[in-house]
């Protein structure tokens, strides 16, 4: 019987382009936004909550486009190995 973390896309690995997407959304994203809010003035919780989604959303939308991009590109997320070069019971 084969594990239940084991798994056989054909193609893109779309689990993995969503668990990558996530976390280098809030590694990246939460500098960006950081960073830019320091030069914003956001007097109320409403403006600084407005802000955070605004311009995490961008970062969200380019971070899972480039990741996309690098797992098509490179067949990312298989660990790198051919799903019919894998023997059964390793």
């Amino acid at each position: 019987m084969q594990p239940v973390e084991t798994s056989d896309p054909d193609g893109i690995d779309y689990g993995w382009v969503m668990q990558t997407t996530f976390v280098l959304t809030i590694a990246v994203g939460a500098p960006v936004v950081a960073a830019l809010s320091l030069q914003t003035t956001l007097p109320t919780w409403g403006a600084r909550v407005e802000f955070a989604i605004r311009v995490g959303s961008v970062v969200w939308i380019l971070v899972a486009l480039a990741v996309f991009g690098y797992a098509w590109r490179f067949d990312a997320g298989d660990g790198g190995n051919d799903p019919d070069d894998i023997v059964e019971g390793e």
